[in-house]
């Protein structure tokens, strides 16, 4: 399983976030949930990853 893609984060990536003005990229679920809270941003579990939700 990769890493978080966020910098300085070591956790796991759980979702794949869908990012209209940057590169898709792969975060943990603490990430996840701050990201995707901006207009336009889609979160996809990725698959295999249910381990990982906390």
């Amino acid at each position: 399983m990769a890493a978080c893609a966020e910098e300085g984060c070591d956790r796991p990536a759980a979702v794949r976030l869908h990012v209209p003005w940057a590169a898709n990229r792969e975060v943990c679920t603490a990430h996840g949930r701050a990201l995707v809270q901006q207009e336009g941003v889609v979160a996809e579990p990725l698959e295999g990853a249910s381990e990982n939700w906390q």
